[in-house]
């Protein structure tokens, strides 16, 4: 009887106990929201930037009721030269784990402005919170106001940490291959609170490890991430290629892949108080990532 007894225990808590799978998301999938986008002028502090909006939703499509709740704020800067319709399914990808992703179009052409373009970034994100309390809007009630990302590729990835370094309301950064900027991101880095993350891949010929996410990575008071994307390229981080392109030994797909879910998992943690996110943020998952190099301190 006693044997049985313990034999039953034993199943009882076997059962009862979580799974790893339900413990630890795969954020490299989409979320479970359906996406939606919308085209907006973001109006703040007498600044005017056109953006446009991806969002969770009711209903995939154009200007569709957002999801029921409140989403922490991203804005998303694009690369140089690069036109953000090459980071739809990275905003989409966020959008469908329940972020509010604001990706300005401006400063495309061949004489970017970095540190306007992270006024822009920080415009969106102020027209977003204001946005939470404006009757009659689209994302009325539905902006956690704070939490708010900031993140970008290259160029916008620079110009993300100066948005950072410049607006205390950002809570988290995680940046795709991010350049170095004029004013420099690597001087902002070293004054930059929130907790930042430089993506890279370890094949970029164009802003490549060592001269551009290493020096701000190293500048960047804890907490700081450095994750390396094994054969990953500067392109891709990008839905397909153009000017000014590199290639790589990974695919795009796979990296598309590894960099969504490194990304989705940060913001996760820091935005979204996600408690299964933070094992693939810090923990053991993280550290043996076999795509992705970690570096990094709390």
């Amino acid at each position: 009887m006693r044997l049985l007894a313990l034999t039953l225990a034993l199943v009882a808590t076997t059962l009862a106990a979580p799974s790893a799978s339900a413990a630890a998301p795969d954020y490299g999938r989409p979320g479970t929201y359906p996406v939606a986008y919308s085209d907006v002028t973001a109006v703040a502090g007498g600044r005017s930037v056109a953006a446009r909006v991806h969002y969770p939703a009711t209903t995939a499509g154009t200007n569709q009721p957002v999801a029921a709740g409140r989403f922490p704020a991203i804005a998303f800067g694009h690369g140089f030269f690069q036109a953000t319709s090459k980071y739809t399914s990275t905003s989409n990808h966020l959008a469908s784990w329940g972020f509010v992703v604001v990706v300005p179009t401006t400063q495309g052409g061949l004489s970017p402005d970095h540190g306007t373009f992270a006024d822009d970034l920080n415009t969106g994100l102020t027209w977003l919170v204001a946005q939470d309390t404006t009757t009659g809007s689209r994302f009325h009630d539905h902006i956690t106001t704070t939490a708010l990302g900031v993140a970008g590729h290259s160029m916008g990835g620079g110009a993300a940490v100066l948005a950072a370094a410049r607006n205390p309301r950002i809570t988290a950064v995680s940046t795709y291959a991010a350049a170095e900027t004029t004013p420099s991101a690597k001087a902002a880095a070293a004054t930059l609170a929130a907790p930042a993350q430089f993506l890279a891949g370890s094949q970029d010929t164009i802003t490549p490890v060592a001269d551009h996410q290493r020096p701000m990575f190293a500048a960047k008071p804890p907490s700081r991430q450095l994750r390396t994307i094994t054969g990953g390229f500067h392109c891709g981080f990008m839905d397909s290629s153009g000017l000014f392109c590199d290639n790589g030994s990974v695919t795009r797909a796979a990296q598309l892949v590894a960099a969504k879910r490194v990304m989705t998992s940060w913001f996760r943690h820091y935005l979204s108080g996600d408690a299964a996110a933070r094992d693939l943020v810090w923990g053991q998952p993280a550290r043996t990532d076999a795509a992705v190099v970690f570096e990094g301190t709390e």
